[in-house]
């Protein structure tokens, strides 16, 4: 497990990482796109996900009770660490974000774990401009959860996305597992590719 981050790097760089002319969800370009979910979908994929987020809530000293995302990029994350977690016998439950409030049955925002007031660490896959992760933010304070952590697997460094989350998270941190220089960097190193 010690290895769990380094493992996750490598199938982030192998998987997940691909060089070209992309169109971002922010609107932007970019000469490379990183779809995370095939790496956090995949199999090892999810164990090295699982074990790398919940090592880094422990060693951050963040109490969470539950963690939870926007749907859909934080969905195997979030499934992925209640399952290692729970394996290690120290269970964080897991709750999705909705985009938007249901408009049939309950009509809640918040599916899965929801006992208000408990704490909890808000994760995304990648971070660009933020907005995705700041819904999330926004949406779990609304429910009444107490925001101890924010973090997110891969961090563009660029569209003002920290500044934008670290804003919004306040007064809760926010970390990024990896930078997108990170993920290139293994990726080049493994594919011998630039």
């Amino acid at each position: 497990m010690a290895n769990a981050r380094a493992r996750l790097l490598a199938l982030l760089a192998q998987k997940s990482f691909r060089l070209g002319n992309f169109k971002l969800s922010s609107g932007g370009t970019s000469d490379y796109y990183i779809d995370c979910r095939l790496t956090t979908l995949d199999a090892a994929g999810a164990v090295a996900t699982g074990e790398a987020v919940v090592e880094e809530i422990r060693e951050r000293g963040w109490p969470a009770t539950a963690i939870g995302g926007l749907t859909m990029g934080a969905d195997p994350i979030v499934v992925a660490t209640s399952v290692i977690s729970a394996q290690q016998g120290a269970p964080i439950h897991g709750f999705l974000v909705r985009k938007a409030e249901k408009a049939h049955g309950t009509g809640q925002r918040i599916e899965g774990f929801r006992e208000q007031g408990a704490r909890v660490v808000i994760v995304d896959d990648v971070c660009t401009t933020g907005a995705s992760t700041i819904q999330a933010i926004a949406a779990a304070r609304e429910y009444g959860f107490e925001v101890v952590g924010v973090l997110c697997l891969v961090e563009r460094q660029e569209a003002g996305g920290r500044s934008n989350v670290e804003a919004a998270a306040a007064p809760a941190p926010f970390v990024a597992l990896f930078t997108a220089n990170d993920v290139r960097a293994e990726h080049v190193k493994i594919l011998g590719t630039k």
